[in-house]
């Protein structure tokens, strides 16, 4: 494949936050999302997705079989293929679909990175102290998750009976306390694999169905490289508009500094 050129051109984007000014470089992209594919991540006991050309009346829709476009079909499950953002209607009876979801599409970023605590029972958490003291201090808009170890066995691993690690519920409680609307994890899921449908981070976090937050989002199955430095970034988060509570992602985040 042709490697394609990085753009030499600068855009400059300001904006506020807590009282503060402060401009990323909109030059400098740096995606957290996984290719979909039928080697990449998958969860939930899914196959892997298919992707194939279509054949039918004599259409070939590939060019490598003889066709004159390619022409391809896609079977995929959001929740459990890869990269993903999903609403609040993942719990709410009337499916609220990324379709009606109005943003934020833009936020101020945290950037943490957490080893979970493996206990007696052989859950590994991740616990609000881990990182109660960076978001309480910076207080983002969004905030990113990158757990250890951080391996490339993310980029396909399947995570179907694996028991792998979830976060406290405390921590979508005191993320809704705090205005925080984005929540992205490199897990398949912000909760236990098998918790008896309970799912209580993602009603913490949405406030749901007491206080129902529509604008927050959580997206799971990220991938942030070693190579990123933890801290502070723009987000740009835009989902495709599915009829559904969740959809294929590709979250971006932007260097970011303070304007003085």
């Amino acid at each position: 494949m042709p490697l394609i050129p990085k753009s030499t051109f600068s855009m400059l984007f300001n904006y506020h936050h807590q009282g503060e000014e402060w401009q990323s470089d909109f030059s400098k992209p740096i995606s957290l999302s996984l290719p979909l594919s039928a080697q990449g991540p998958r969860a939930w006991y899914v196959a892997p997705p298919k992707i194939q050309p279509v054949m039918e009346n004599g259409f070939v829709g590939s060019i490598a079989l003889g066709g004159k476009v390619n022409f391809f079909e896609v079977h995929m499950n959001p929740h459990g293929h890869g990269t993903h953002t999903e609403t609040l209607g993942h719990i709410d009876k009337d499916q609220f679909p990324i379709s009606k979801w109005q943003g934020p599409f833009f936020t101020h970023a945290l950037l943490v990175t957490v080893s979970p605590m493996l206990e007696s029972n052989g859950d590994a958490v991740i616990y609000w102290k881990d990182i109660a003291s960076l978001v309480e201090k910076y207080r983002p808009q969004a905030l990113i998750i990158r757990t250890l170890p951080n391996g490339l066995s993310k980029r396909h691993h399947d995570y179907s009976d694996t028991n792998f690690p979830y976060l406290e519920s405390e921590i979508g409680g005191h993320l809704n306390r705090l205005g925080v609307v984005h929540l992205l994890v490199d897990l398949p899921s912000v909760d236990r694999e098998s918790d008896e449908g309970k799912l209580q981070c993602h009603h913490a976090f949405w406030g749901y169905p007491e206080n129902p937050r529509y604008e927050a989002t959580i997206s799971e199955m990220i991938f942030v490289e070693d190579k990123i430095s933890d801290g502070l970034y723009c987000l740009s988060l835009q989902p495709p508009s599915f009829e559904m509570d969740a959809a294929p992602s590709r979250p971006i985040i932007y260097p970011t500094r303070p304007l003085k």
